[in-house]
């Protein structure tokens, strides 16, 4: 029999296969008293399972592929926090001594009080973070069970197979992959989740949220899994079939295709010459930049040399990662943007904690705020640019005067390098990150004290719009299309170039295909975004005539009815 369920799209693609189910990770705990003399064993057993754990951790760092993105440490980081947090690890241990139990028990009552605590958070993104401490308890619960992890059996080597799972962690995700799953699905998680951010870094297609597809599964199902509308398909009649592959088949041969465009300019048909560069988090990126096409590093995010470590990387640590960046690109531009820690993307054991923190100390206030920090960073950013045409980019600015303080770090640290005998380009170029409403109303103030501007979209629209994008209750109001959005978008490009200070956009929008017109109507001549959206972009400049998008971005800038909005982009993207 044929039927449908829907879950929540989170990896776009079309996988065609049959099921392979997977057990649900959760196992069943038994509640049993101990002699007392067996107390100190089980405490034993259960510090053992622990160790067994974080090692598994370890290999699993050691062993992370070359395409996972730099977010998985990072997830990897978190649940290893958990794993080594006392409320998990020390508390187990003193109900096994206090009451006897054995040490699944244990674990089960203290990860129960705590989901129970993370269920009370009002922020969504915090109430979703229980599934972690719940995975992290599961993990460890198979340890002291003798069969650690998922374990599912070989995948066929005649058939596309596409796994299905109650839950799993973004470490399921890394192991199984190598096994060559065409897609991935399961019963929990949700849009934020880390696992639907780590399958996304993975290209491969998936989708969470389905309930109950666990159970209404069997295994060997022919399925067909719709990773951009979040639609399984089980048991297909043959014309359904027959029409996925043909859709499946257009999407692998439009790949290729693109793969043609890496040597090609990216020039419109009117010959102007549009800049597409890459983001990237560390050096291991740019041999996917090179693939791609990419004439550049646009933004090179520093704070991931920051994170998942117990000891800051020192200056000549973060030196070698930036030149290897710089010399690796053969002359090619990169931007280095000082590190924007804080908010999501803390720094072990530095303990700030916010009731709001993206609008607390982060980015460049963090900066200003910890100096031998930064100039750490600096001392290695300045003496890179010996080795390739880096420039600086320093994020969050609000105001002149953290542009002023930052240039004075920047004129001390060159003195101090002068003072030493160390070489540095004395002429890098300093640029300023446009992610806040009050730096997009002081163009002229900034154009006077930076040599470049960089328009961080994905900031600037939540700032605006006053959303937080990890809130699920209100995720849906963060519209890039919002008519003032679009308006101070075209205000920053428009301002920047009769500036003559060059500008880019280095968030999302930058690599939305549907966007791609838009921007260039607004003005826009240089995008940075993940290396793997750039043929895709390209393809579609190399189709636009930047004399025909004027009158149509100029209805946009005018319409203030979202779906109006929405149709003259459509016929701007279909000129």
């Amino acid at each position: 029999m044929s039927f449908t369920m829907h879950g929540i799209a989170v990896s776009n693609g079309i996988a065609i296969g049959h099921a392979h189910l997977i057990s649900h990770s959760s196992l069943e705990v038994a509640h049993y008293i101990l002699p007392a003399h067996f107390v100190d064993s089980e405490i034993e057993r259960f510090d053992a399972a622990l160790l067994a754990t974080r090692q598994e951790f370890s290999n699993l760092r050691s062993n992370r592929p070359t395409h996972a993105a730099a977010e998985f440490d990072a997830f990897l980081e978190l649940h290893q926090m958990i794993l080594d947090d006392p409320l998990l690890c020390a508390a187990p241990r003193e109900l096994i001594a206090l009451e006897h139990c054995n040490a699944e028990w244990a674990l089960k009552v203290q990860t129960d009080t705590l989901v129970t605590q993370f269920d009370e958070f009002e922020d969504a993104y915090l109430r979703e973070r229980q599934t972690d401490v719940k995975q992290v308890a599961e993990r460890l619960l198979k340890r002291l069970a003798g069969h650690p992890g998922h374990q599912p059996s070989p995948v066929r080597l005649d058939v596309e197979t596409i796994l299905v799972a109650h839950d799993l962690s973004p470490a399921d995700l890394i192991q199984f992959k190598p096994q060559q799953y065409a897609a991935f699905i399961t019963d929990a998680g949700g849009a934020t989740s880390h696992t639907a951010i780590i399958a996304r870094s993975l290209n491969t297609p998936c989708a969470v949220g389905f309930h109950n597809a666990r159970d209404l599964l069997r295994e060997d199902d022919l399925m067909i899994l719709d990773g951009e509308q979040g639609v399984l398909i089980i048991n297909p009649d043959k014309s359904i079939l027959a029409e996925y592959k043909l859709r499946q088949s257009a999407r692998n041969l439009d790949r290729r295709k693109l793969k043609r465009l890496r040597h090609s300019p990216a020039n419109t048909l009117d010959g102007t010459f549009i800049e597409l560069q890459a983001n990237i988090e560390k050096p291991g990126d740019i041999s996917e930049v090179k693939e791609n096409g990419a004439t550049g590093i646009g933004l090179f995010r520093s704070e991931f040399l920051f994170l998942n470590r117990d000891v800051l990387p020192d200056e000549d640590e973060q030196f070698e990662a930036y030149r290897a960046v710089a010399s690796g690109m053969d002359g090619q531009s990169v931007t280095i943007r000082t590190f924007d820690l804080g908010a999501d993307k803390q720094i072990k054991g530095m303990g700030r904690v916010a009731s709001n923190p993206a609008l607390g100390l982060r980015a460049i206030r963090l900066c200003l705020a910890e100096p031998k920090l930064f100039r750490t960073q600096l001392r290695a950013m300045l003496r890179a640019t010996c080795y390739g045409r880096v420039k600086i980019l320093v994020p969050m600015l609000s105001c002149v005067a953290e542009i002023n303080q930052t240039l004075q770090f920047i004129a001390a640290t060159k003195k101090g390098l002068d003072e030493e005998g160390i070489p540095y380009n004395p002429e890098v170029k300093i640029g300023g990150m446009i992610e806040i409403p009050a730096a997009a109303l002081s163009l002229h103030a900034f154009a006077k004290k930076l040599d470049f501007l960089s328009i961080g979209t994905n900031d600037l629209i939540q700032y605006m719009l006053a959303i937080d994008r990890t809130d699920e209750d209100v995720a849906h109001l963060y519209d890039p299309l919002h008519p003032a959005v679009l308006n101070v978008l075209h205000h920053i490009i428009s301002t920047s170039n009769k500036l003559h200070i060059p500008v880019s956009v280095c968030g999302e929008m930058a690599g939305e295909l549907s966007y791609t017109r838009l921007l260039l109507g607004f003005g826009l001549r240089n995008f940075s975004m993940f290396s793997a959206q750039v043929p895709s972009i390209k393809q579609r400049i190399l189709t636009t005539s930047l004399m025909d998008i004027p009158i149509l971005t100029q209805k946009i800038l005018r319409a203030d009815d979202p779906i109006k909005i929405r149709q003259l982009l459509g016929k701007l993207n279909a000129l």
